[in-house]
């Protein structure tokens, strides 16, 4: 007796799709947007300096430089134009000085990220700049790559002064602060006014000049004039 027969299903072959062209539907998720690069503004008297600068920083991939004063007034108006992330100060600048350049900048904005970038390390200009709030100070002697990182903490948000500059500006802050009208007395003290002559430029007595003299040289440590002004220009206070 013979068997009846089973048809087979013959099989529909499948279709495969090409992992290239799976590949070209699906959307890249893997690649990242460059980074932004830190905006700097640089001002500085000294044009070689100025120019050294900007070209040395504008070589880091992650920086630019976006402007160039040559005086305090002018760095004002650029980062007004600008708004740069760090602004890198000289101290003693034409037209408008580097503590003068921060405090406008802070009355802009309060959030302006600022280095100070100077050859002066005294107690007083130290404890000046931070006060404005310059958020780092450094020397120009420093090293390239302590500059460099600075800015990048700065952009960060943090603060960058060197642990000897630190230690002035805590001596600076603990010791007695001068009085306006100390650093009046002071400052006639340095041109060689008398005692007399100083009273009459304050329209003040001579007795309340000696009061004010005493007391400035407790404050600076000193016994005469010549010591005090000395130590004042040491110090800071004064830039003879």
């Amino acid at each position: 007796m013979q068997q009846p027969q089973v048809k087979r299903k013959s099989k529909t072959p499948k279709t495969r799709v090409s992992s290239k062209r799976r590949r070209t539907s699906e959307p890249a998720t893997n690649k990242k947007a460059p980074r932004a690069k830190i905006r700097l503004l640089i001002a500085d008297d000294h044009a070689l300096i100025l120019e050294g600068l900007a070209a040395t920083i504008s070589r880091q991939d992650d920086m630019t430089v976006v402007a160039k004063a040559s005086n305090g007034r002018e760095a004002v108006e650029l980062w007004t134009a600008h708004r740069p992330d760090v602004s890198l100060l000289d101290l003693r600048m034409p037209k408008l000085n580097g503590v003068g350049v921060i405090r406008e900048l802070r009355d802009l904005d309060v959030s302006a990220r600022v280095i100070v970038h100077t050859t002066y390390d005294t107690d007083e200009e130290i404890y000046q700049a931070i006060r404005a709030g310059a958020r780092a100070y450094l020397l120009k002697d420093a090293p390239l790559e302590e500059l460099l990182d600075a800015i990048r903490k700065v952009h960060a948000g943090e603060t960058c002064i060197p642990p000897a500059l630190g230690a002035k500006l805590a001596s600076r802050m603990s010791g007695e602060a001068m009085t306006s009208r100390e650093m009046d007395v002071l400052r006639l003290l340095a041109r060689g006014r008398s005692n007399k002559e100083i009273g009459a430029m304050l329209f003040i007595s001579e007795t309340t000049v000696k009061t004010h003299v005493r007391s400035i040289f407790s404050k600076l440590g000193v016994m005469s004039r010549t010591e005090a002004i000395a130590a004042a220009n040491q110090r800071g206070l004064l830039q003879l």
